[in-house]
């Protein structure tokens, strides 16, 4: 009997224990939730905490309440002025309503896909009627405001609110750019060129300016020069002058014996002269008086 009633209790304990562990249920501060019943949906939690439900009849949907992100392909546009355009996009996306989020999407993956298409749309409409050059300076940022917002229209439907749209990376084909870069390298080495040239020419101009005026100090230095000798050639032949006439003979004995010092330097010096040569007229006579051819 008490194996019996002891049965019982542990069976209605257990059966309480799984109502409430079925009708209670927490909602994380990250997350809001969405009560369905049998697949209807019945009511939407966004404040975090403990909530009630009905046990085995409704069940919880939950959805990320932080915002969310998209990244989108790279897209070529044509911009207003036929300019072709690589962008490359993103979205930053939160879930706002989630009843109309479950009823129109019902997942983050299909809410992504919508709102690639949206972003793709948005962005042909908005660069499309701006030149190429309004997405490279200063009025991006006016163009993404605009975009944003054209996307956030379109998205209120999918319950959902756009937070923000950027620009990563706009920047022409590769075929586009790769003729871009071709010009821009024929450009710069013609500027090569012309630069090399003008170098060249001012080169030209300072050797010929310095030759010019290497020529004029030789010619002036030349000429100094030969002032300088011919003052000093007349110098030496006045001493030489007033050498001689102040003693003839020895005078003579001194270019005789500064004669002799160069022509016989070397041992193995040969001569070929005659006996009565003036060369030799000191060799017998330190007076240098003429010899007598007989003796």
């Amino acid at each position: 009997m008490n194996r019996r009633v002891l049965l019982i209790v542990g069976i209605v304990v257990l059966v309480l224990v799984i109502g409430v562990w079925q009708t209670l249920f927490t909602v994380h501060q990250t997350q809001q939730a969405l009560v369905l019943q049998f697949g209807d949906p019945k009511r939407a939690i966004k404040e975090p905490g403990l909530n009630v439900k009905l046990p085995f009849v409704q069940n919880i949907v939950y959805f990320d309440k932080r915002i969310l992100s998209y990244d989108g392909p790279a897209e070529e546009i044509i911009a207003a002025d036929q300019k072709r355009l690589v962008v490359d996009s993103f979205v930053r996306f939160q879930i706002d309503d989630p009843l109309k989020f479950f009823q129109s999407v019902g997942s983050e993956n299909i809410a992504r896909s919508r709102i690639g298409s949206m972003l793709n749309s948005s962005l042909r409409a908005v660069l499309g009627e701006v030149p190429l050059s309004a997405v490279l300076t200063g009025e991006r940022a006016d163009l993404m405001r605009k975009i944003t917002e054209r996307v956030n229209i379109e998205a209120a439907n999918l319950g959902v609110v756009i937070t923000d749209v950027r620009i990563k990376r706009a920047d022409l084909p590769e075929a586009n750019s790769q003729a871009i870069y071709a010009r821009m390298k024929t450009e710069r080495e013609r500027e090569a060129r012309e630069f090399r040239a003008l170098g060249a020419e001012e080169a030209q101009r300072v050797r010929s300016r310095a030759d010019r005026e290497k020529r004029v100090l030789l010619a002036e230095a030349q000429k100094g020069a030969q002032i300088l000798r011919g003052h000093g050639d007349g110098e030496r032949n006045r001493i030489f002058a007033e050498a001689y006439g102040q003693d003839p003979e020895f005078f003579a004995f001194y270019r005789s014996m500064q004669a002799y010092s160069v022509a016989l330097t070397r041992e193995d010096t040969t001569m070929v002269l005659t006996p009565d040569s003036d060369f030799f007229r000191f060799f017998n006579d330190m007076q240098g008086r003429d010899r007598d051819p007989a003796r």
